[in-house]
């Protein structure tokens, strides 16, 4: 894949993920009017807090958004290999927020599990019920959104943005079991749900986590990968065997360095060649892949 192809191909996926970004800010914003006008007229704390919660998500979706603008910035004289790691950096601080989320809800559903063993309670509105039920349906919709968004461009940032998403589902749905519940006459079921809730969110940052460390610390590509590129060394006419092959991850794009062996006697122009030849096949072949070296070792 030459250099135009590349670039449009980055160009493309940052204009993806500044458009599910707006869109995601923009949705969160109208759910949290939504849910605080609701909260209030149905009396709810639950959907009060949950409001509150979809107008930190607009915080939290800029941050993404500043993450992808930056790191597709092209390289510079002191960033000569990109900056693509920064939306990793955005990634590792999205999962922090998500995770002191999730402890804030695990800590407000322990109190309240407490408050309700000691008799206090409180039951809202059916309206209430209605607006988690609204609010659960359109954060699916949005995770789904995010999540495919966030594969195809392979942005940690959108994917923590999408696991975001996801834990807002949790917590609408754990809201409506909560008021639901209430409205039943077991209150307790509310904090209750918040506490599981809490364990999926926490779940949710580590991910998000793992997958922006590992890019940040040279991992390797997988065995999986490593096999398809050796087959498509091997079949480059030229090639006899494969020496070594080198990957790690660099933010959302790929580093390759391969040790080829060819034939000994070929002059340097022919070998050049064929080196040539093996790093434009994997940077077609692998769409991710940034940059390709190729090393020639003689055969004898």
């Amino acid at each position: 894949m030459d250099r135009p192809q590349k670039d449009e191909r980055t160009n493309s996926n940052r204009a993806t993920a500044i458009r599910v970004s707006a869109i995601s800010v923009i949705v969160n914003a109208l759910l949290a009017a939504f849910k605080l006008l609701f909260g209030l007229l149905a009396h709810s704390e639950a959907l009060v807090s949950d409001a509150a919660n979809s107008a930190s998500d607009v915080f939290f979706t800029l941050i993404v958004m500043g993450g992808v603008i930056l790191s597709s910035r092209a390289s510079d004289h002191d960033h000569t290999y990109g900056h693509e790691r920064i939306e990793s950096v955005a990634s590792i601080l999205l999962a922090v927020i998500l995770f002191t989320v999730g402890v804030g809800i695990g800590y407000r559903g322990v109190s309240k599990v407490i408050s309700s063993a000691r008799g206090a309670q409180n039951v809202p509105g059916m309206a209430a019920l209605f607006a988690a039920a609204v609010s659960a349906a359109v954060k699916l919709i949005m995770f789904r959104y995010t999540y495919a968004a966030a594969k195809k461009t392979n942005s940690s940032a959108l994917l923590a943005d999408a696991y975001n998403h996801r834990s807002d589902v949790l917590a609408s749905a754990g809201g409506f079991i909560g008021i639901l519940g209430a409205r039943l006459g077991v209150p307790v079921m509310d904090p209750l749900a918040a506490v599981v809730i809490c364990l999926f969110i926490i779940r949710a940052a580590f991910s998000v986590f793992k997958d922006a460390m590992n890019k940040l610390v040279d991992k390797s590509c997988d065995s999986k990968t490593l096999q398809k590129m050796e087959e498509v060394i091997l079949s480059t006419p030229g090639v006899i065997g494969v020496d070594e092959i080198k990957t790690r991850l660099f933010g959302p794009r790929i580093y390759v360095d391969i040790e080829i062996v060819c034939d000994g006697s070929l002059s340097l122009h022919a070998s050049h060649e064929i080196a040539e030849a093996v790093h434009l096949r994997i940077e077609k072949a692998f769409a991710d892949v940034k940059h390709c070296m190729v090393h020639v070792n003689p055969d004898a």
